[in-house]
C-alpha cells in the first residue's frame, strides 16, 4: 500500500509516517498545505491520500475537490481533530472516502486502511450516528409533495465563470483572466455540472441561460 500524507503539523506528519512504515506501509509523499496535496497526488498517484482539513492557504476538503475532479477514482481518507458536522458533511459531498479522527489507536487506524484498499468506506464510529442523522434529515428533505422545484442556486464566482464559458473562453484563459489556478477553474465547473445535474460546458451554459442564471451573450 503506497500513501500519501497531508498535513501542517511537522510532529504529526513524522509520527504518522513512522507509524505506517514501521507497519510495512509506504509512505511516497507528504504535503503540509492543500495545494501542495493536489499537486503531490495526480505526480505520485498513491493508493490512499490521508488528508488533514485545516491546513493553510487551501484546507482539505477543497483539496479532494480538486483531486476528484481531476482523478475520481483517488481515494482520499480524512484524517482530522474535527466532529464538527459541517466538515463531515462537505468531505463526504466532496467524494473523501473516510472520515477518521486522529484520536484513533494505531490498531482501529490500520485496519481502516485496509478496508479503504479493499473499497470499503471508513468512518469513525463517533461520528457514524452523525452521518445517518443527516441522512435522515436529507431524506425528509426531498420527499415529494413540496410545491415546485426550488431554483438552483450558483455562487457569484461559479456564475462568473459560467459567463466566461458562454463566451467561449478555454479553462486556461479563464484562469488568467480572474487570477485562479486551473485546478479551481475545473473544481468550480465540476461542482456547476453536478448543480445542475447536467454533464459538459455546452449543457451547462445552455441550462443556465434558460434558468436565468446568467445573462445571454
Amino acid at each position: 500500500m503506497k500513501i500519501l500524507l497531508a498535513d501542517d503539523h511537522a510532529l504529526f506528519l513524522e509520527g504518522l509516517r513512522n507509524l505506517l512504515t514501521l507497519n510495512g506501509i509506504q509512505v511516497i509523499g507528504t504535503a503540509r498545505n492543500g495545494l501542495e496535496a493536489v499537486e503531490r497526488t495526480l505526480q505520485l498517484r498513491p493508493d490512499i491520500v490521508l488528508m488533514d482539513i485545516r491546513m493553510p492557504g487551501c484546507d482539505g476538503i477543497t483539496a479532494t475537490r480538486l483531486i476528484k475532479t481531476e482523478w475520481p477514482d483517488c481515494k482520499i481518507v480524512m484524517l482530522t481533530t474535527s466532529v464538527e458536522e459541517p466538515d463531515l458533511v462537505e468531505a463526504i459531498r466532496s467524494g473523501a472516502n473516510g472520515y477518521l479522527l486522529k484520536t484513533l489507536e494505531a490498531g482501529p487506524f490500520l485496519t481502516y486502511l485496509k478496508g479503504v484498499e479493499r473499497g470499503e468506506a471508513a468512518i469513525s464510529r463517533e461520528l457514524a450516528g452523525t452521518l445517518l442523522k443527516v441522512v435522515s434529515r436529507q431524506d425528509e428533505t426531498e420527499k415529494p409533495g413540496r410545491n415546485g422545484a426550488e431554483k438552483v442556486q450558483l455562487t457569484a464566482r461559479q456564475t462568473e465563470i459560467l459567463q466566461l464559458v458562454a463566451q467561449g473562453f478555454s479553462n486556461k484563459e479563464i484562469s488568467r483572466c480572474l487570477s485562479v489556478s486551473e485546478h479551481t477553474v475545473k473544481y468550480h465547473l465540476g461542482e456547476i455540472y453536478q448543480r445542475l445535474n447536467l454533464k459538459n460546458r455546452e449543457q451547462a451554459v445552455e441550462s443556465a441561460r434558460k434558468n436565468g442564471l446568467i445573462r445571454k451573450t
